[in-house]
Parts: C-alpha cells; sequence; structure tokens
C-alpha cells in the first residue's frame, strides 16, 4: 500500500490532482487559444495602452479604454501555473467589458523562477494599488475596482484581496470592490508536498502567508469563487473550501464580504475562463453583475 502524503492521495495522485493539463486533453490548444482570441481583440480595439505601476520590466499592464466618463476598472490576472502566460495573452475578455462601459486591465508580472512567489503576490497588489491611486487621470472610478484571475491567476487575486491594503500601502480596506476567482489554489500546502513545488519552491512560512484561504478575516469584498465540472477533484475542494471559509467569516461578523460558489458545467479547467469574455458566457455576465453594469 502507497504511503498517503497529503488527505487519502499518495505521491503520484496528487501530483496528477495538480497537474490540470491531464484532466484536459484539449488543454494546448485551448492555452494557444488564449493568445490568438487576444490578438483578435486588439484588432477589433486598437492596441491598448500600456503604464508602467513598477520600475521591473515586468511590471506593466494593458489598459483598454471604454468610451464611459468615470467608468469602473475590471483587472485581470493571468493564469500560467505562476511561470507561463502575460498580459498579450490576456486580452481576450477585454471587448467584453470595454463594450460593456468597463475598463479592462490586464496586468503583467514576473514569473517563476526570475522571482519568488512572494513577488509576484507584491506585484499584483501594487497594480491594483496603482490603479486605484491612477484612476482619475486614466478616467477611471477608483471607487469601482474589480479583479478577476484565473487559475494560478486566480490564486494571486485571491492573496490580493486577502491582502492588509492599509497596512501595506495605506489604501482603504475595500480598495478591490469584488472579484471572481476561477479554477484556483487558496491553500498552498498541498501545492508544497505535490511534484509542482519543484519549481514553485514554497516553504512553510510561505505557504502560510501566501495562503488566501488562512487570511479570509482581511477579505473586504463579494467573490465569485468558480470552477469547472471537469477540474480536478483537489481544484473543487479548494474551490468549495474557500467559499465555505469566506461565509464562515462573514458570519462571524468579520468585514463585510460573501461568497458566490459557482461551477461551469461541462467545462474543464481550461474552458471555463473563455467564459469570462462572452456576452452569453456564465463568468462574463457574473462579472459585469457584480459590477453593476448590463451585457452590451
Amino acid at each position: 500500500m502507497r504511503a498517503k502524503v497529503f488527505r487519502d492521495y499518495d505521491q503520484a495522485e496528487l501530483d496528477r490532482q495538480y497537474d490540470q493539463g491531464a484532466w484536459a486533453a484539449n488543454a494546448v490548444g485551448l492555452i494557444n487559444g488564449y493568445s490568438i482570441d487576444s490578438e483578435i481583440v486588439r484588432d477589433r480595439l486598437g492596441e491598448p495602452e500600456v503604464h508602467a505601476y513598477g520600475e521591473g520590466r515586468a511590471e506593466t499592464l494593458d489598459l483598454f479604454r471604454t468610451q464611459r466618463e468615470n467608468a469602473p476598472i475590471h483587472a485581470f490576472v493571468h493564469g500560467g501555473g505562476w511561470r507561463t502566460l502575460s498580459k498579450r495573452d490576456s486580452a481576450f475578455p477585454a471587448e467584453h467589458f470595454v463594450r460593456s462601459g468597463a475598463h479592462f486591465a490586464a496586468l503583467d508580472f514576473a514569473v517563476l523562477p526570475f522571482v519568488s512567489l512572494d513577488e509576484m503576490v507584491l506585484q499584483v497588489k501594487s497594480a491594483i494599488a496603482w490603479l486605484y491611486r491612477n484612476a482619475a487621470a486614466l478616467g477611471a472610478d477608483r471607487e469601482r475596482i474589480f479583479l478577476s484571475g484565473h487559475s494560478s491567476g486566480a490564486h494571486l487575486a485571491a492573496a490580493a484581496i486577502t491582502a492588509d491594503w492599509r497596512e501595506e500601502f495605506d489604501l482603504p480596506v475595500e480598495t478591490v470592490k469584488g472579484a471572481v476567482c476561477c479554477s484556483g489554489i487558496y491553500d498552498l500546502d498541498p501545492v508544497r508536498r505535490s511534484a509542482r513545488n519543484k519549481y514553485v519552491q514554497l516553504d512553510a512560512r510561505q505557504v502560510e502567508a501566501l495562503s488566501p484561504i488562512r487570511h479570509v478575516g482581511r477579505l473586504a469584498c463579494p467573490v465569485v469563487v468558480a470552477y469547472g465540472e471537469h477540474e480536478s477533484d483537489e481544484l473543487k475542494r479548494q474551490a468549495r473550501d474557500f467559499a465555505a471559509a469566506i461565509e464562515r467569516d462573514r458570519e462571524a461578523g468579520a468585514p463585510p464580504a460573501a461568497a458566490e460558489l459557482v461551477e461551469g458545467a461541462g467545462l474543464n479547467h481550461f474552458e471555463i475562463i473563455n467564459t469570462l469574455g462572452s456576452r452569453t458566457g456564465l463568468l462574463g455576465q457574473l462579472a459585469l453583475r457584480q459590477m453593476g453594469l448590463t451585457i452590451a
């Protein structure tokens, strides 16, 4: 009998649970499709404005502006296992938001192994802080900044919304007004125990500091926690546990936050995020509803 390394999983099965390609035969085509679809959107909307939110080469964001004045901002944090993809692969949802009256910002940041996971989280938070402080110059409403993230990007987004904004950036607790976290990892302990840690290089301190589920008491906005029907069991559990932790904290009288747990019927890990950029898509509709906008 093989030794259990996490819950009821032996090492081989735990590794499989955190290898999303093993659960989606069409993974490569869908990942390539993010880039293709993003290029199509840029052809329609034009090249975005590029803004630096920090001094590092990767610390930039692509901004697609809507024509509405003082519009909300929807910022997107891409996935890629913390080590691939970029803002250029992340424009595919932009048209949906721009046509519906919101600015769309695709965030870039350095990836593993060039920086640590701590630095990646800090860069995402710094990008959001930059958007808040520069909203007026962008024709945006700083009181309506919303966030979404997919896969490892959902982890980064969740880490941002559970940050101590007042302590770290001298910004309001409710800097982010709502988030959509899709197919993410919210407790890093099983990642540390899996084969993925060969490149993530997590230690016990990082697991504690960078696991959003351990800091839900700092959350001050509603969150849609989404996953696909055909994801791994572990990613489904991660989503359920994160949503449940948020709800428990809310019931205990924590800052106003609520979780909406959503399953994308018939969709796998790489398919569900495409619905963010569709007027009829599950996540596209939920994100606009969260922002108080109507479908264009």
